[in-house]
C-alpha cells in the first residue's frame, strides 16, 4: 500500500469524569479529568504535492478549509519543521460534530503523527503534544495515545489503566456549543481536586452536566432512558452520553432498545489508542 493509500484512524475519547478546579487569567478553565478511547474513528488519508500546498479533498460543510484543524497541524508542522513539500488531506468523517467526542482534535493529533512518519520529521511524541497544545486543549491526549489521568486544561497527562468495557453511547440531535457551556455563569468552577484513587473508587462527576441538561433537556431526556441499562455519563460538554457495560451480551440489549429511539452505537473502550495499536482495533461507524 503506498503512503497515499494507507488510512490513519482518529478515534473518539470519552470523558470518564470532568471536575473543573479553577480558571485561568486567561480565561481557560482548571480541569481534573479522566480520557479513555473508543473504536470508533474518523479515517484520515495524506497524499503528496510537490507543490508545498497544503489542502482538504473535501472541506467540511461550514468550516472554511484553512481554520481545519487538520490545515491547521499540516502547516503547523511545515512551520515549525521548514518541510517544503505539500499535502491533500482526505477526511472520512464517521464521528458526529458537537458530540463531545473529540472528533476534530483527534483528526489533528493523527494528522500530526502521520504527516510526523510521512514526511520524514522525527518529532518526538512530546513535542508533537506541545504543537497540539497550541491547536487545542484536547489534541495532548490524541498524540499521547493512552488513556490517561489529565490536569490543567488537559495537556497535564498520565497514563492510567482502566477496563476496557463495552459502551453504548447516545448522540441527541443537538450540538452542543462547548464556549456556551464554559461561558455559563452558574457553571461549577471551585470543585475540589482529587486523587487518581478517588476516581477509581467512584468519584465520576461531570461538572457541565447540570448546564448542559438545562440549556439542552434533548441531552437529559438520553440520560434518563440510557439510565434504565447502565449508569449514564456525559463525555465532556456533551451531547453524547454514555453507559458502561462488562458484557457484550448486556450492551448489545442496550443497544437494541435504544436504538428504536435515539443515534446509538456500540462500541469498545482501548487503554492504547488505534492510532499507535494494529488497525484491526479501529471500527467503522
Amino acid at each position: 500500500m503506498s503512503e497515499g493509500q494507507k488510512k490513519w484512524p482518529a478515534p473518539a475519547k470519552l470523558n470518564l469524569m470532568l471536575r473543573i478546579t479553577g480558571r485561568r487569567t486567561d480565561g481557560y478553565h482548571l480541569l481534573q479529568t479522566v480520557f479513555q478511547f473508543i473504536d470508533l474513528c474518523d479515517e484520515l488519508q495524506f497524499t503528496p504535492l510537490a507543490s508545498g500546498e497544503v489542502c482538504l479533498q473535501e472541506p467540511l460543510q461550514g468550516v472554511p478549509e484553512h481554520e481545519d484543524l487538520t490545515v491547521r497541524a499540516a502547516n503547523l508542522l511545515k512551520q515549525e519543521t521548514g518541510y517544503e513539500g505539500g499535502v491533500c488531506i482526505t477526511v472520512e468523517k464517521n464521528l458526529p460534530m458537537g458530540g463531545g467526542l473529540g472528533g476534530g482534535s483527534s483528526d489533528a493529533a493523527s494528522t500530526l503523527v502521520a504527516l510526523n512518519e510521512l514526511w520524514r520529521l522525527g518529532l518526538s511524541r512530546e513535542k508533537l503534544m506541545a504543537l497540539g497544545l497550541t491547536l487545542g486543549a484536547d489534541v495532548p491526549v490524541f498524540v499521547f495515545g493512552h488513556s490517561a489521568w489529565a490536569e490543567g486544561v488537559g495537556e497535564v497527562l498520565e497514563r492510567i489503566i482502566i477496563p476496557e468495557q463495552w459502551v453504548v453511547l447516545i448522540k441527541p440531535d443537538c450540538h452542543v456549543n462547548t464556549k456556551e457551556i464554559f461561558s455559563a455563569k452558574d457553571l461549577t468552577r471551585d470543585s475540589k481536586s482529587i486523587k487518581m484513587g478517588d476516581f477509581t473508587t467512584g468519584q465520576r462527576q461531570n461538572d457541565c452536566l447540570e448546564v448542559v441538561c438545562r440549556l439542552y433537556p434533548v441531552v437529559a431526556e438520553a440520560l434518563r432512558d440510557l439510565s434504565e441499562f447502565s449508569e449514564a455519563r456525559l463525555t465532556g460538554t456533551g451531547a453524547c452520553v454514555f453507559g458502561q457495560f462488562s458484557s457484550l451480551q448486556a450492551a448489545d440489549t442496550a443497544y437494541s432498545a435504544l436504538k428504536k429511539k435515539w443515534q446509538v452505537y456500540l462500541a469498545k473502550g482501548l487503554n492504547i489508542s488505534p492510532l499507535y495499536a494494529p488497525r484491526e482495533s479501529c471500527k467503522r461507524l
